[in-house]
Order: structure tokens, then C-alpha cells, then sequence
């Protein structure tokens, strides 16, 4: 399994007239958690396209447990915990810091396609290599 925790600051432009975090926009701190967990593992994201694969949304969701406000620092925690299949499932949990309490949970699932064909195809051995002793 691999678990990675990203931080960031909600900005005034993420909020709503309610003045609480917009609610799309927790899919885009779910990408930010995505993007920065494949970093962590020594693969970035533009690795995978320059070698050819993309990792198109194929499904997402969202349990909204209590709002986010402007200025509030959100620990986006990320974890993967299947390795060898077509569809990567990430799932997600976001907290404010400093607390235990979970305020937005979901998960986004993936499917590995080259560039190309747009075809589904198995993941790059590069990404299995990448993440594979998170496994051991």
C-alpha cells in the first residue's frame, strides 16, 4: 500500500458564497493529492505521458463531512492500495491540520490507456517498478 500526505491552503477563490470550501473543488485537492503521491514515489505524472500513457478519470466520489473555510490548511492523504491492475483506485481522506477529524472522503478510479490508441492496456512497468515495494 502506498500513503502519501500532501498539504494545502484553501485560497479565497475556493470558497463559495456560504464562504465554505466549493464543493468541486475537493476533487481538484483529490488530484493534487494523486499527482503528488506519484511524485513521492520517484514517478511524476509527465513521466508516465512522456512514455507514452495516460490515466483517464473513470470514476470518482465524495462524502462531504463537514466544511472547509478560507486560509484553512487541508492535509490531502492519499493511498493506493492495488498495484497490478489496469484501473488504479486512489482513495482519499481530507482533514484540516492539527485535527483527527476527517471532513471529505472519496476515492478516484483510473484506467491506464496509451496515448496513442486510447486503448486500456496493463500499467507501465516503470510505474510498477516505481511503486511495487510499497508492496513487499
Amino acid at each position: 500500500m502506498v500513503i502519501h500526505e500532501t498539504k494545502i491552503r484553501v485560497r479565497y477563490a475556493d470558497t463559495d458564497k456560504m464562504q465554505f470550501v466549493y464543493n468541486g473543488k475537493y476533487l481538484e485537492y483529490f488530484e493534487v493529492g494523486r499527482t503528488e503521491l506519484l511524485r513521492s514515489t520517484g514517478l511524476a505524472y509527465s513521466e508516465l505521458e512522456k512514455l507514452g500513457y495516460q490515466l483517464p478519470l473513470r470514476e470518482a466520489g465524495l462524502k462531504y463531512k463537514k466544511p472547509a473555510t478560507y486560509d484553512d490548511l487541508l492535509v490531502i492523504r492519499a493511498i493506493v492500495k492495488e498495484l497490478y491492475t489496469a484501473k488504479v483506485r486512489i482513495e482519499y481522506q481530507i482533514r484540516i491540520d492539527g485535527s483527527d477529524e476527517i471532513i471529505c472522503e472519496g476515492f478516484t478510479e483510473h484506467m491506464f490507456i496509451t496515448a496513442d490508441s486510447k486503448k486500456p492496456t496493463r500499467p507501465p512497468q516503470k510505474y510498477v517498478e516505481a511503486l511495487s515495494h510499497f508492496f513487499e
